[in-house]
């Protein structure tokens, strides 16, 4: 993904002003435990909280629901809401 710039965010925060009434935002971000089998000799470390096996991905978005940041492959062991 390309590097943002000053006037990237300027725009993107100028973007969700106009179309969410937002000041001052750039992005939304959220998270989402995806289902894996069980890596090999992994231990506990893909175990989540939910009881099954999984990665965490997290993403950003900008006011247009355009992929700004994205992290796959946290430890499912790890919150999704602290992964970036």
């Amino acid at each position: 993904m390309p590097e943002p710039t000053t006037d990237t965010f300027k725009t993107m925060a100028a973007d969700f002003f106009d179309t969410w009434n937002f000041p001052n935002y750039v992005g939304a971000i959220d998270g989402k435990h995806v289902r894996v089998k069980c890596p090999a000799n992994s231990g506990s470390m893909f175990y989540n909280y939910k009881n099954y096996f999984s990665v965490v991905l997290q993403a950003a978005v900008d006011a247009s629901y355009k992929f700004i940041a994205i992290d796959v492959g946290g430890y499912g062991k790890q919150s999704d809401g602290g992964t970036l």
